[in-house]
């Protein structure tokens, strides 16, 4: 599917994917039935393809790169309007999307944890997301308490969404090939979880907690001004950040006040 007319662009995390039956597992591998899809970064549409023949609501593409879009036009008029020319950090999701939709990409790998970020901030229409990362990322979403990849995304993320680790993809299935492996994982909200406690202080909580996840919480939390008795008598603080829970860290919020 290379087209000598669009180049992968460094400055854009470009990599595209050229094995066209690993495109077509992600393509299989939504299950919401009726999906609004929304598909981050198509480049020359070799996933696109495969999302146009599942039973979707719609498709719509978003792509920031002036080359890939003319390449899409061409090659897949049927998009029309649904193919967007703009960057998806600043889409405005709410006005397109008041009710439910999934998002699906081979996501460049310079944006994916700030797609990530947007995921969880419209995570009430967001429900779900299936997509290739670096293996270090997916690693890290999927990660369970204990882990040495387990951080920030992965308890907000597990506070909200079911995460599965699908399948690894080797480097020499891209053009050009990424210096490091890549995983297609899924996430699917779970409206079954729900914070036992206010979302803004959960999240300073987890962030402050990982960025100093050597120290215990006793420690790492000090200018969060946790009560002195909680902090000498409860048995969380002699923890580090990535043995808690999301059920821990909603814990800590109740202690906070």
């Amino acid at each position: 599917m290379h087209d000598d007319n669009v180049r992968a662009k460094k400055r854009l995390g470009q990599h595209f994917l050229k094995n066209d039956s690993i495109a077509q597992q992600i393509a299989e591998a939504v299950k919401t039935p009726n999906a609004h899809v929304l598909e981050i970064g198509p480049g020359m549409g070799v996933l696109t393809q495969h999302l146009l023949h599942q039973p979707f609501a719609n498709l719509t593409v978003v792509e920031l790169d002036e080359e890939s879009v003319t390449y899409l036009q061409q090659h897949f008029p049927q998009l029309g309007d649904y193919l967007i020319a703009g960057d998806f950090l600043r889409l405005d999701l709410e006005a397109r999307y008041p009710d439910k939709f999934v998002i699906v990409g081979n996501f460049p790998y310079n944006i994916s944890s700030q797609i990530l970020f947007k995921l969880l901030d419209h995570k009430d229409q967001a429900v779900e997301l299936v997509g290739m990362f670096q293996k270090e990322v997916a690693e890290r979403v999927t990660a369970g308490p204990g882990n040495k990849q387990y951080g920030i995304l992965s308890v907000l993320l597990s506070a909200f969404y079911d995460a599965e680790y699908l399948f690894t993809v080797n480097e020499n299935e891209f053009l050009p090939p990424p210096k490091v492996k890549s995983a297609v994982i899924r996430l699917t909200r779970n409206f079954d979880k729900k914070l036992d406690c206010d979302e803004d202080k959960f999240k300073t909580i987890v962030k402050t907690a990982f960025n100093y996840r050597r120290k215990t919480l006793r420690n790492a939390l000090q200018s969060l001004c946790f009560p002195a008795e909680a902090l000498a008598t409860d048995p969380v603080f002699n923890k580090r950040a990535e043995q808690l829970s999301v059920q821990d860290f909603e814990h800590l919020c109740h202690i906070l006040g």
